[in-house]
């Protein structure tokens, strides 16, 4: 698959079959993730591979709409590390950069996967924090359920040539959904 194909057919997986990922899958995920772009190259990011379904269905209990943590057979925990950073602000972006990029692997290599994000969710980094032991140093970014596909959702076509604008904010813009 070509990385466009990638990028547009992926969608978000919630459903998954009993199998679980490989060794070999797994490391594959983790070598997409530590090639995200980061500011400076600081890379400011910590992973958990999460491989004890008891434990996912834990966390499925303690945080609500996490539907998906009842069937996924692996989850990667990303946190971000704000200390590695050289000038602060970066690391959100630079932790979505590479949760965006196990996303495109795992669809890539047929696994399904979805974001379960974590920060600024109080209720669910208390329930991460707790879960895994995580040192302050540490700020719970998002969960990864993964797994294999046990749904497959139709294509969305989500272009909308309305919200592009060209070199500048139109003076006067029409509602959205409106031309």
């Amino acid at each position: 698959m070509d990385a466009i194909e990638c990028i547009l057919t992926r969608r978000s997986i919630r459903r998954f079959t009993a199998r679980s990922l490989s060794d070999a899958q797994w490391g594959q995920l983790l070598a997409a993730a530590a090639e995200a772009p980061s500011a400076f190259d600081e890379r400011p990011w910590e992973f958990i591979v999460v491989r004890e379904t008891a434990t996912l269905r834990t966390l499925d209990a303690q945080m609500p709409k996490c539907d998906a943590l009842k069937t996924a057979t692996g989850g990667l925990l990303l946190c971000g590390v704000p200390a590695l950073e050289k000038y602060p602000g970066y690391w959100p972006q630079d932790c979505a950069a590479c949760a965006q990029n196990v996303q495109l692997a795992a669809h890539a290599l047929d696994l399904g996967c979805v974001w379960l994000a974590l920060v600024g969710i109080p209720d669910r980094e208390a329930a991460i924090r707790a879960c895994f032991g995580l040192p302050e140093r540490l700020t719970p970014f998002a969960l990864l359920a993964l797994g294999e596909p046990a749904e497959t959702p139709d294509r969305a076509l989500r272009y909308d040539a309305d919200r592009v604008h060209y070199d500048r904010w139109p003076a006067v813009s029409p509602a959205p959904g409106t031309t």
